[in-house]
């Protein structure tokens, strides 16, 4: 029953994807004698971990059950209190873990300060499982970068299309999910000029911040899709000076406009991943992801393919990411309303 309980603790987990970072999303079951009597999940950034609202769930039940929790239980104060003192004081005989933390403030000594206060531990519950719910959050604190997907919806014939499948924008659509679930996307400023600013359409979503890139645009840049009240939620990034409208909008010229400067940019202001929303194939993205996978920069790929035959007069395919071919990794595909979806890892 081990992996079921961890199971369920990565489900209540993801009930809170897109609002954590730069928390990780994490889930926790309280069990005693074969019957849930808690059960909690980190809401966000800030407010109580998982395994505080799963003891105050399970009441004076928790003693002497066992705690299943998806990452190890933190042992530090940062914005909240210890969770290994909750579950101490709580006085749980165990607890399940379904993966260390990569945090060099926690590093196993949450589980150190567990058993040396007599609870058993077990390490590694269905932790392939709980290493995937948290690639983001665990690739941030490994290479201090943003962890990068690239998404593209391609034509049968191969050709980059500025477009998306009939209902991936819409509640349950891959577009609005993956809206929700990342923490920015990453659009071109001739996206920004003359598209619709990508949105997730779910319940409770909280918006991605826009990340625009802007080259050699001159001195202003026009966002019609952007209005005032949400300007503080994009951000341009350009290699000169430039002007925005609207106000509100906050700029940065970078010294060096490559992928690796904008990831660890993100990173420091507390993004574990973002979406790279790529729309032309002879546009300013381009530049920025021609060695992608020499140099490591996008961890997955997201391929829409769409039933559709385009001729196109100019740059209409992928032709970047490294000097040779290479393959991708966990490869999975769906039919989604008419058209293919492909995902797979670097």
């Amino acid at each position: 029953m081990d992996a079921h309980y961890m199971r369920r603790c990565v489900e209540l987990a993801r009930t809170a994807a897109g609002h954590t970072s730069p928390n990780p999303m994490v889930g926790c079951v309280i069990v005693r004698e074969g019957q849930v009597v808690g059960e909690g999940f980190h809401p966000k950034a800030g407010q109580p971990h998982a395994e505080v609202f799963a003891l105050r769930d399970a009441g004076d039940l928790a003693e002497n059950a066992t705690a299943y929790v998806s990452l190890e239980p933190c042992n530090h104060y940062g914005r909240t209190p210890p969770c290994t003192e909750a579950l101490i004081k709580a006085k749980v005989k165990e607890v399940v873990v379904g993966m260390t933390d990569p945090n060099p403030i926690v590093a196993s000594k949450g589980i150190e300060k567990l058993r040396n206060a007599g609870i058993d531990v077990r390490v590694g519950v269905e932790e392939e499982l709980c290493l995937r719910l948290n690639e983001a959050y665990i690739h941030r604190m490994l290479t201090g970068k943003a962890f990068a997907t690239l998404r593209t919806t391609l034509s049968m014939n191969g050709i980059v299309i500025n477009q998306i499948g009939s209902g991936a924008d819409q509640p349950g659509g891959y577009y609005s999910q993956l809206a929700k679930e990342y923490d920015g996307v990453i659009i071109s400023s001739d996206m920004a000029k003359a598209t619709t600013l990508p949105i997730s359409q779910e319940a409770g979503a909280k918006q991605p911040l826009y990340i625009i890139i802007v080259q050699g645009e001159g001195s202003e840049l026009h966002i019609p899709f952007l209005d005032e009240e949400s300007a503080s939620n994009a951000i341009v990034l350009a290699d000169s000076p430039v002007t925005v409208e609207p106000s509100g909008v906050s700029v940065s010229v970078l010294d060096q406009m490559n992928l690796e400067s904008i990831l660890r940019l993100l990173a420091d202001r507390g993004l574990c991943s973002v979406l790279v929303d790529f729309r032309d194939a002879g546009g300013v993205l381009v530049p920025l992801l021609s060695k992608f996978q020499e140099d490591k920069l996008v961890q997955k790929v997201v391929v829409e393919l769409s039933p559709v035959w385009v001729v196109s007069p100019g740059p209409s395919d992928l032709a970047f990411g490294g000097s040779q071919s290479f393959p991708l990794k966990n490869v999975e595909h769906k039919e989604v309303n008419g058209t293919l979806l492909l995902e797979g890892y670097l």
